[in-house]
């Protein structure tokens, strides 16, 4: 009795450990914010999008798409914030996300690798994601929840992640849907009326 019971028991254990090795077993915010993005942007032909970060006024956003590919997301602080002004001004999105990648000030950089534009990594059978995050090792999010058990951090890392790109995409998403057609006309905004773009 007392074996069967142990038996019992241990199967009891085994199947806990197997549904434990997925702890996050909700999809991750940044799942269903990444996929309105991309829709957006595929919709309205776009391959970037970029937005002043309204907590930082030296801190940009910006995103580049390759639609069935990858969402590739910076946000940086720039020594030059009048310079992305005029650019976002002007819809130069694919410009600001080149500006913030090369000229951005040091160690104010992270950078989201989303293979599949489908929000960050939670399962085995989605391509790893990685999280670069100013001069720290990269992240790499690969849904292996059984490989990564015995490491505390790894999940406490995966929210921390989740929830600062599903700001930064709710915050592209924002300044996408207010250059959605109105109307039937796409809305412009009045360029700078005193300072011009440069382009490097």
């Amino acid at each position: 009795m007392w074996t069967m019971l142990g038996r019992s028991l241990g199967l009891v254990l085994l199947i806990a450990t197997l549904v434990h090795a997925g702890p996050l077993d909700r999809v991750p915010h940044s799942a269903t914010i990444a996929t309105q993005l991309a829709k957006a942007l595929s919709e309205q032909g776009l391959d970037a999008i970029a937005a002043q970060d309204p907590d930082e006024p030296d801190r940009f956003i910006a995103a580049l798409f390759f639609e069935d590919a990858q969402l590739l997301v910076v946000s940086a602080r720039y020594a030059s914030p009048s310079l992305l002004k005029a650019r976002l001004a002007h819809k130069q999105y694919r410009d600001v996300y080149l500006d913030l990648s090369g000229s951005s000030i040091a160690d104010s950089s992270i950078l989201f690798q989303d293979m599949n534009a489908d929000g960050l990594c939670t399962r085995r059978d989605q391509a790893a994601d990685i999280v670069y995050d100013g001069s720290q090792a990269a992240k790499i999010f690969d849904g292996d929840w059984g490989k990564h058990k015995s490491d505390h951090t790894y999940e406490q890392q995966f929210v921390v992640a989740d929830q600062r790109y599903s700001r930064l995409l709710n915050i592209l998403l924002e300044q996408l849907r207010g250059s959605t057609l109105i109307n039937g006309v796409r809305e412009s905004h009045p360029p700078p009326e005193t300072e011009s773009v440069v382009r490097q």
